[in-house]
């Protein structure tokens, strides 16, 4: 696993950011520390917004890579497995897609590995932990989404504390446990005491006056548990 993914990164998540701006947000935050930048994929079916694709990613990898980053691809989009090798190429990281768009999230984490990224399953509120027990072995990064996906800025579902660790309890302490949704000041630092390590933060720092800050204080307050 790259030292990108070790320790507790906070991880921008760029949809939330000024793509008139995006180059500039994303040197700002890594300047400030950030080394994993979180990528969201919607397709208008798995859930209802559209946002970007392989072109966006593949102008933003040089960058990202370059200034010892990683990009972490989270994929919100029907028959994920059609899209994995576009992304892969673009650059991806790390790509994540959800279990509840496919049937075949086994073959889907080989085909991700394969391809020379770690192999991520999302989940969304209302399924179960236990429907990853199978994957034991086959999966890098387990994201617990807490908010419903497809749009940033909604509230934290409170009861995700203990979902992740139940999620950590069944998966031990070699997965990657990432979280995506309102996260900031007030939830990353309980997120982070119940065992996530990688923390998805959007609008709490893109949308802040200074989001160089943002993320200082995100990691902070994860740090502190």
């Amino acid at each position: 696993m790259p030292d990108a993914f070790k320790g507790i990164r906070i991880a921008p998540s760029i949809l939330s950011s000024d793509f008139g701006r995006l180059g500039a947000q994303i040197a700002e935050v890594m300047d400030a520390g950030a080394r994993v930048i979180h990528f969201d994929v919607m397709d208008g079916q798995f859930v209802p917004p559209i946002t970007i694709g392989p072109l966006v990613l593949s102008g933003i990898a040089d960058q990202v890579h370059d200034a010892g980053g990683v990009v972490d691809v989270h994929l919100m989009i029907e028959d994920p497995d059609r899209q994995f090798e576009d992304f892969a190429k673009a650059g991806a990281d790390s790509i994540v897609f959800h279990e509840e768009a496919t049937p075949h999230a086994h073959r889907c984490c080989h085909a991700i590995r394969e391809l020379g990224c770690l192999a991520g399953v999302a989940i969304n509120p209302g399924t179960p932990v236990e429907t990853l027990s199978e994957l034991g072995g086959m999966v890098d990064e387990v994201l617990v989404m807490t908010v419903n996906p497809g749009w940033g800025g909604q509230p934290f579902i409170e009861s995700s504390p203990d979902k992740v660790r139940r999620m950590r309890s069944l998966l031990g302490e070699d997965v990657l446990i990432e979280v995506d949704g309102g996260i900031g000041t007030k939830t990353a630092g309980p997120m982070a005491a119940a065992g996530a390590t990688l923390l998805v933060a959007g609008s709490a720092i893109f949308g802040a006056d200074d989001p160089a800050q943002a993320y200082a204080d995100i990691h902070s307050a994860a740090e502190s548990g």
